[in-house]
């Protein structure tokens, strides 16, 4: 049986007295989608933002790509592979176009390449006639339609989506459930902190649950 693409081992963290994980263990898979639920302020988000490289733990180990190191020594090099959205992303004030350019630019990415690639995933998350127009013009649902659009262009190995759907809803919502679903079916590893229904009955996940400071499988 082949190694887990993304793994965490005796995970623990504290806020103050509160112990939020105590040598919790999860495994992702290459390749497979992942719903993670729990009760409010049970750590799913901190849990993406660890995976992710964006909040440090107070112990534990983290492999991925059979590369293995303990979380306080996250590789930099990991955060070009693993790409972490929060439920309210944050968009440069620039255009929708610039905010998607950036993160290939950094990449070292041609200007050509990289123009016809954010118009790629403009026009998937069906906002390739608002390209130009800036963040602050964009309703609840078109930015993170854009955010999703911003980290399928990075072509991630392991993408983590916060509460992609949290409040919205009507066409908003049921557009951004789409693009989730579609990412889910692509060949990345999505994992998603959710509350919404609809995403945790989708068949295509398998569904994990935070109790206790454990991560377990939710059958």
């Amino acid at each position: 049986m082949s190694a887990p693409l993304f793994s965490i081992t005796a995970l623990a963290k504290r806020f103050g007295q509160r112990e939020l994980f105590e040598a919790a263990h999860l495994d992702f898979e290459a390749g497979s989608g992942y719903v993670l639920t729990g009760s409010n302020g049970s750590g799913k988000t901190t849990l993406l933002r660890i995976a992710a490289g964006l909040e440090p733990a107070d112990g534990g180990q983290i492999e991925f790509r059979a590369q293995s190191v303990m979380i306080s020594h996250y590789p930099e090099h990991w955060r070009r592979e693993i790409v972490y959205v929060h439920q309210q992303p944050y968009l440069f004030h620039t255009s929708i176009e610039a905010n998607l350019n950036y993160g290939l630019a950094r990449r070292g990415m041609a200007a050509a390449e990289r123009s016809a690639c954010a118009r790629e995933a403009l026009e998937w998350a069906g906002l390739g006639d608002r390209r130009q127009v800036p963040p602050h013009k964009l309703s609840s649902g078109e930015k993170q339609r854009a955010a999703l659009a911003r980290a399928k262009v990075l072509d991630p190995t392991l993408l983590l989506l916060d509460e992609p759907t949290a409040n919205l809803d009507g066409d908003a919502r049921k557009q951004v459930l789409e693009l989730v679903t579609a990412l889910c079916i692509e060949n990345h590893t999505v994992v998603i902190a959710s509350h919404d229904p609809e995403i945790i009955r989708l068949a295509i996940l398998n569904r994990l649950h935070i109790s206790g400071g454990q991560v377990k499988a939710d059958d």
